[in-house]
């Protein structure tokens, strides 16, 4: 993955990660599972576990230990009320992204279009 889709997944990750415990609650490694499942092939796990532990501090989930065959407990991450809330606003905030990006893209590739035809 390049430097430029890795700072922009940066500033995203943590409403892709919200919007997969909307779909159902998820234990850390699950959630990597997931993600790559859905195309984010270079996301570390390191990076999920710290994300984590941010919104979980910011109250964004409720979470239960369940028992793991293997090692210590899990903690299974499920959005609550506070954490649906982001997740709309995230939502929000991205549809808005989208479409001022989508106009900016359609001038350039208009103006991109329009220099082509002058210079023939």
């Amino acid at each position: 993955m390049g430097k430029q889709m890795t700072e922009m997944l940066k500033g995203t990750l943590e409403g892709i990660v919200l919007a997969l415990l909307a779909e159902q609650p998820a234990y850390g490694y699950e959630i990597t599972t997931r993600l790559r499942a859905h195309g984010f092939t270079d996301t570390a796990e390191g990076t999920i576990y710290a994300l984590l532990v941010r919104i979980e501090q910011k109250n964004l989930v409720d979470i239960e230990k369940v028992p793991s065959e293997k090692g210590p407990p899990r903690k299974v991450y499920t959005l609550n009320a506070q954490g649906r809330q982001e997740l709309e606003e995230f939502w929000k905030t991205w549809d808005f992204l989208a479409q001022r990006i989508a106009q900016l893209q359609q001038t350039h590739t208009d103006n991109k279009s329009n220099t082509q035809s002058k210079e023939n």
